[in-house]
């Protein structure tokens, strides 16, 4: 991929506009079609489900898999409440009822999150 003005004095690569990088070096979180994704502009829900075994689930959705981490915010989750959990068709499952904390959670790391669900 060429820069701005491919092929003359004032040549220069194509750059992110949130950090100003070169887009082959751009780390900011990116949809599959590439289009910027921050926290903010993922709406996250968090629920409970109940499974067969009468075993309460909190699940949470609405946070895209391409541009986030789910694997790593997942880990971050769990070490603060203290429970098992997995990432399942890309939404997060915690082991117990943790829906108000995880929704706490996610709203101070940027995401408006909401606790859905009675």
């Amino acid at each position: 991929m060429g820069g701005l003005f491919d092929g003359t004095p004032w040549e220069r690569p194509v750059t992110c506009a949130e950090c100003g990088r070169p887009l082959e070096a751009c780390r900011c979180p990116r949809d599959a079609r590439g289009d910027l994704k921050r926290p903010q502009d993922q709406p996250a829900r968090v629920h409970r489900e109940r499974r067969s075994g009468g075993k309460t689930v909190t699940v949470v959705s609405g946070i895209d898999s391409v541009a986030t981490d789910l694997e790593a915010l997942l880990k971050e989750l769990k070490s603060c409440l203290g429970a098992g959990g997995t990432v399942k068709d890309g939404r997060i499952e915690i082991q117990g009822d943790h829906r108000d904390r995880v929704a706490a959670i996610l709203r101070e790391k940027g995401y408006p999150a909401k606790a859905a669900g009675g």
